[in-house]
């Protein structure tokens, strides 16, 4: 593991977390080695429950880099955890808007200073019944052709234990969460091409079965086809982060 220099924020966010993270949860990790251990890497989860991002920092943290998740900007608005978030380097995104393109900018920025950057491809947790993954949305692999950084997996379990968004249930008790980190997702045959929606939605194809069959691996089961998720009305937002 690496050693990170932390600032005093991010210092402070360690420390309130880790307890949580201690009692709420016991862990099985692997391949930590998978995440690069310098230089700048697209991470991009499975999302089962709004407890993961939690687990999955966790994780990212103790592989000896400082995740910075791209989040709804709403978040930012929360008194106290907006004010943490913001000194410690995540990055908001207002979906639908203008806004939008400047947290692409942003991401990019973190990237070429050899950040470890966060994304769901999915958008939000997913809907599939069982918890498998959906389609995703096109941001991850726009970013990948704009900087070229590896896209590397991440497959976590058992954050839906303590809050699972299909019931919106919490239970704060000890529960099993495991994680795993896959190699980076091999988009070789779209280097240098033009992004266009077709290009990008292949891309996006390619990332979700790739974290898709990574979380077979650790569910130890066979993974269904990726979910469609509900339709919706028509936005702007579909190619944001």
């Amino acid at each position: 593991m690496a050693q990170l220099r932390l600032g005093f924020w991010q210092r402070l966010a360690v420390m309130l977390v880790l307890p949580v993270m201690t009692v709420l949860t016991r862990k099985t990790w692997h391949r930590m080695d998978d995440v690069p251990a310098t230089g700048p890497v697209i991470l991009v989860p499975n999302h089962v429950s709004h407890f993961d991002p939690l687990v999955v920092a966790h994780y990212v943290w103790r592989s000896g880099r400082w995740p910075r998740f791209l989040g709804k900007a709403s978040v930012w608005k929360v008194p106290v955890i907006g004010f943490l978030l913001r000194k410690t380097r995540q990055i908001p995104v207002e979906r639908g808007s203008v806004e939008a393109v400047k947290s692409l900018d942003t991401l990019v920025e973190a990237l070429r200073e050899g950040g470890a950057v966060v994304i769901y491809p999915e958008g939000t947790t997913t809907r599939h019944p069982e918890l498998w993954p959906m389609r995703g949305k096109t941001g991850a692999a726009r970013l990948a052709l704009l900087t070229g950084a590896p896209v590397v997996p991440i497959a976590n379990w058992g954050a839906q234990e303590i809050f699972d968004p299909r019931t919106n249930r919490l239970r704060l008790r000890r529960s099993h969460v495991t994680v795993t980190t896959g190699a980076p997702i091999d988009l070789s045959r779209w280097a240098g091409v033009e992004p266009t929606r077709a290009v990008l939605e292949e891309m996006t194809e390619a990332i979700m079965l790739g974290i898709r069959d990574l979380l077979a691996e650790i569910r130890d089961g066979e993974p269904p086809a990726l979910y469609d998720r509900p339709a919706r009305r028509a936005t702007t937002s579909e190619d944001a982060p």
